[in-house]
């Protein structure tokens, strides 16, 4: 099963064993520890359990990176916490709880995607795949050294502090917290979309940045036709990482539709 954070939700008041856990899915490169702070503030009013998606953090290393397995990894994770959660995925993860949405929607009660649409991208993320697979960590003892030899091929500072969040100290050499080589052999899989039939109808939140390309107006009528149910927001000052770089409004807008 996946690596999971836990955050505990009250166990006294109005709200206590009330409302079915959150789960959180990151997106590529991302881990349950990105969404700490936000997972630890919305586990206020609901137990939190945030989630290390196949490949990346402390779960599993597999042969694969396709939706249909994202989607029964969050299906076994739901299962062992009650049988039925709302669930909050970002870009990768996003596609995943999409994914369960139209195939197994039984264990979902309310699914809140961030910055993605239910289509395949042209864009490819395998060239950060190589540069971090050409990054020569031996010698390397701090986050600091990483970087600056990270910087040449990844120039984004914001970009390169959020992959180094995936390095392993601990290790010597240090080690990549993501299964590089399958990430890479599977990148079609994961910038692209398997054309999942169904129809969800349950409540859905598509969340996007304002700054973002990924959520486009013409994405709306494909989004619409397999969850009707679905109303877009956006958040102002915000681009494809909207909960890093808008943490407040994001989680002001996912406690609105929760509630």
């Amino acid at each position: 099963m996946l690596h999971t954070v836990l955050h505990p939700g009250p166990d006294t008041g109005p709200d206590a064993g009330t409302e079915p856990p959150l789960m959180i899915a990151h997106g590529l490169f991302g881990s349950a520890r990105n969404w700490g702070a936000i997972a630890r503030r919305l586990s206020d009013a609901r137990t939190v359990v945030a989630v290390d998606m196949r490949n990346h953090g402390d779960s599993p290393r597999t042969a694969r990176q396709t939706y249909a397995a994202m989607a029964d990894d969050l299906a076994e994770v739901i299962t062992a916490h009650g049988g039925v959660a709302d669930v909050l995925g970002h870009s990768m993860g996003g596609k995943a709880a999409m994914q369960l949405a139209l195939t197994d929607a039984s264990c979902l009660r309310r699914v809140i995607v961030a910055d993605i649409a239910p289509v395949a991208y042209a864009h490819d993320q395998t060239p950060l795949v190589a540069a971090l697979q050409d990054l020569d960590l031996a010698g390397v003892t701090t986050r600091g050294a990483a970087d600056a030899s990270l910087a040449p091929a990844v120039p984004d500072p914001a970009l390169r502090a959020f992959l180094l969040q995936s390095l392993d100290l601990k290790t010597a050499p240090p080690e990549w917290k993501l299964n590089l080589p399958v990430l890479a052999a599977d990148m079609a899989q994961v910038v692209g979309w398997p054309g999942t039939p169904g129809r969800f109808d349950g409540p859905a939140l598509f969340l996007a940045g304002a700054d973002s390309r990924y959520v486009r107006p013409e994405h709306h009528a494909a989004i619409l036709t397999q969850f009707p149910a679905a109303v877009f927001t956006a958040l102002q000052g915000a681009g494809h990482w909207l909960h890093a770089e808008q943490p407040r409004a994001f989680e002001a807008a996912v406690r609105a539709f929760l509630a």
